[in-house]
């Protein structure tokens, strides 16, 4: 076969390959030549001439984008190569320096789209920890924030930026002393605002860039004051980028951020569907009392799989998590609501970041932005507030093409109206049927559970109480109407025997059955004054918190269903309009008369010991504590069988003053006082008796070392009568009992008293004379006192002296 190749045309691409790699060769040894910061700015230079030629159509890789060689390597190092739609639409507007309202489906890759212009916003101006804060991004959680501070430290980790997370539950000193050197700042609205306001070496007038995460929550009524604060110390002439699943277009939330002719890239606008393809959504109609055992049978059912179920309240997480712990289900379950401390909140989402299998209790503190990988069901325990917390829910499953299910428990009151919200949005979602064999009752259970519990019985209440609320401070009435809900079934499924009372839904309800027409205003107030009766005066809001309390309880109701104390959060939101009456028969100066007159014959106020003597005249059962002796006798040991004569003097004298309002001060110092001397009769007389055990000791002591020299051995019997345990029986409001007259029970009684007493003394001291007259000192007290107390009475019953005698029978023994 012949060769057809051409030379000339051979050496011609040699010569161009040598040229080329000559001009490559001689570029670089010039450019070693070149200090460092003029090659940068040599290569920024070059990316920046490029911005203006980005096509968002034409890019399929990062490295399509005109961004810095540290940024790529990061990139590929965390597996991010292609850019999603977001990021190819709103990457090269904020490369260019313009504001960006940027919206897409949750898992979309929004976080990415604002990240990688931070970081080329500040490698482009060559920032350094010594021109301070150069970025700031705005998360609406705390777990947003150290989600996005975890996907920064991956893709920024090349750039020599500094980068520090600002949440609330951290120490703010730390804080304060790193924040001025700080070049890129995520954080939540709160901190970054304390820290404004009391850290003095932290400003914000260089910033160059500002993002706010979540945009629409940022820019709702729950942040506008501490957002509108934040915006006045920033610089007017800095870069502005929102991004959110559901952005806003209120031109009154966007000149608050003073946005100049923002780019508005909506990638999903003409999408079928708001909610990613791949997430099957669906929801289930039920009653308020079945959703607890709807509930355990749905994790029962998925024990393999990766759950997050959301609550309106945080008290509702913190209530079913502690139950179904103790149901064990058979899977984990973890609990993240806002009342956590910072460091528990890390550590649940970590600990559900990593599980295969798990179920997460949580409130809408994680419906915003949070990537748990592999998430396969959302149910949502609770109706949520409109359709836009709905999709932020559903968006933790499905997420970047991945598939999901998820599904919504609904009121019948809920259904329409929620429906609709829905429908509006472009939210499809069916219908299902659950098959009530599946399901399984845990109400006996909880019950159980409650009933050994009482710190588990308030938390239930906490919990009815704290649902009720929220579903009152609910904007939409159209879908949530708490008047509907059927409150004792409720409270039975959540274990309680009776409905907690709920305050402001009772007074909540007084004021809607006001609002009706003046016409029929009027005319009860004229039928009630032709049948005698007064209109019916309106309780104030301090008289109907305690009008219970001051109940006697007769009330069977009250008796059986105690009130349950409502935090004052319960009872914000409770100003309503109430219809001006007219008064036109005159009805409110009749009613004025008659309470005038009534509060002249009206009884002195009730003290709280006239209150305790009402409930002892009720003759109350007072729990007692029986002992057993070892014969088998019964012998009550509280409430004691007899009080002192103080105790029982004040209660005389409580009694006579039963008809006087108040405490009678002179009767008062009396008891007072005679109290007094009766304890200082019991000092004095403890002091005398360790006076005189002394004496004995050191007697005993001088017979010891006379025994020793003349080597008898009968002190030994000596020290062991005088080392026996002496048991001192005390009755309140009398002088203590002398144990020397007790007889001694070791001997025998076959001789007289005298005998008996005169035989240890003889055996004990016979062998010296001189140690004989205190021995008969000693008898002639003990026969004086023995006259004195010839009937002991101990202050006890028969039962406990007997008793007593017992154990000192046996402590001889």
């Amino acid at each position: 076969m012949a060769d057809t190749s051409d030379p000339i045309k051979d050496f011609e691409k040699w010569k161009k390959k040598y040229n080329l790699k000559k001009a490559r060769v001689k570029r670089e040894r010039s450019q070693k030549k070149k200090p460092e910061w003029q090659v940068e700015r040599e290569n920024i230079a070059r990316l920046v001439s490029k911005y203006g030629d980005i096509d968002s159509k034409e890019v399929i890789k990062f490295s399509d984008f005109p961004i810095s060689k540290k940024t790529l390597l990061a990139l590929q190092e965390c597996q991010y190569r292609q850019p999603t739609e977001i990021q190819k639409q709103t990457i090269g507007f904020a490369l260019q320096g313009k504001d960006v309202l940027g919206a897409a489906k949750t898992g979309s890759g929004k976080t990415l789209a604002f990240l990688i212009p931070v970081l080329e916003c500040l490698y482009r101006q060559q920032w350094s920890s010594v021109d301070g804060l150069g970025a700031l991004i705005i998360s609406p959680t705390r777990e947003l924030a150290y989600q996005t501070f975890e996907v920064l430290r991956k893709v920024g980790k090349n750039h020599d930026f500094s980068a520090g997370l600002i949440i609330g539950g951290k120490e703010l000193k730390g804080e304060s002393e790193k924040i001025h050197r700080t070049n890129i700042v995520i954080c939540t609205p709160g901190r970054l605002l304390q820290h404004m306001d009391e850290t003095a070496a932290f400003h914000a007038s260089d910033l160059r860039m500002l993002v706010l995460d979540e945009a629409d929550r940022i820019l709702d009524m729950g942040f506008a004051d501490t957002l509108n604060a934040i915006v006045e110390n920033l610089p007017a002439g800095r870069q502005t980028l929102l991004f959110s699943a559901t952005q806003t277009k209120s031109v009154k939330d966007l000149a608050r951020l003073s946005l100049k002719e923002p780019e508005y890239v909506w990638v999903h606008e003409k999408a079928k569907f708001s909610t990613p393809a791949t997430l099957e959504q669906s929801y289930v109609v039920c009653e308020l009392h079945d959703k607890v055992n709807m509930l355990f049978s749905f994790i029962r059912s998925h024990l393999k799989k990766k759950i997050m179920v959301f609550f309106a309240c945080c008290k509702e997480v913190q209530y079913l998590f502690r139950i179904f712990c103790r149901l064990r289900p058979g899977i984990p379950v973890l609990a993240l609501h806002g009342k956590q401390q910072q460091m528990k909140r890390v550590e649940v989402y970590d600990d559900f970041l990593r599980k295969k299998n798990a179920v997460l209790f949580a409130t809408d503190i994680a419906a915003r932005g949070l990537d748990f990988p592999a998430v396969n069901w959302v149910l949502q325990y609770d109706c949520p507030e409109d359709a836009d917390t709905y999709i932020h829910r559903v968006g933790r499953t499905a997420r970047y093409k991945e598939g999901g299910e998820a599904l919504l428990l609904l009121l019948p009151s809920e259904e329409t109206g929620m429906i609709a919200q829905l429908q509006e949005k472009k939210v499809p979602v069916n219908k299902i049927q659950v098959n009530p064999e599946k399901l399984q009752n845990v109400q006996q259970k909880l019950e159980a559970f409650l009933a050994q519990e009482q710190e588990q019985k308030e938390r239930a209440q906490r919990c009815f109480v704290s649902y009720l609320r929220s579903v009152y401070l609910m904007k939409n009435k159209g879908v949530f109407d708490v008047f509907k809900l059927p409150l004792h079934e409720y409270a039975l499924s959540l274990g309680l025997a009776v409905a907690p009372r709920v305050r402001f839904l009772n007074k909540a309800e007084a004021q809607r059955a006001e609002k009706k027409p003046e016409e029929d205003e009027e005319l009860s107030s004229f039928k009630a004054q032709l049948r005698g009766d007064g209109p019916r005066q309106e309780e104030s809001e301090d008289d109907s918190e305690d009008d219970d309390d001051d109940d006697d309880g007769d009330d069977e109701d009250r008796a059986e269903a105690p009130p349950v104390d409502v935090d004052d959060d319960d009872l914000r939101d409770l100003d309503f309009l109430t219809l001006k009456r007219k008064d036109v028969f005159n009805t409110e100066e009749a009613h004025q008369a008659q309470v005038d007159d009534s509060s002249k014959t009206k009884p002195q106020k009730v003290t709280k010991f006239k209150e305790a003597k009402k409930i002892l005249k009720r003759n109350f059962k007072v729990n007692t504590k029986v002992s057993f002796t070892e014969e088998g006798q019964a012998m009550q040991v509280w409430p004691p069988v007899q009080r002192s004569a103080a105790s029982q003097d004040a209660v005389q004298e409580q009694d006579e003053e039963d008809d006087v309002s108040g405490i009678n001060v002179e009767k008062a110092k009396e008891r007072l006082r005679r109290e007094d001397e009766e304890f200082d009769k019991r000092e004095y007389s403890r002091k005398i008796k360790a006076k005189h055990r002394e004496k004995r000791l050191k007697a005993k002591a001088a017979r010891r070392e006379a025994s020793k020299q003349r080597g008898d051995k009968s002190e030994d019997r000596d020290e062991d009568d005088e080392d026996e345990v002496v048991a001192y029986l005390a009755n309140s409001g009398e002088e203590e009992f002398d144990p020397s007259t007790l007889p001694d029970p070791d001997r025998h009684r076959d001789n007289s008293d005298d005998e008996d007493e005169d035989e240890p003394a003889k055996r004990s001291y016979s062998s010296s004379e001189e140690d004989e007259a205190p021995v008969r000192k000693r008898k002639k007290a003990r026969q004086q006192q023995e006259e004195e107390h010839a009937v002991l009475d101990t202050g006890l019953s028969l039962a406990e002296d007997e008793q007593l005698v017992l154990q000192l029978l046996s402590g001889r023994t």
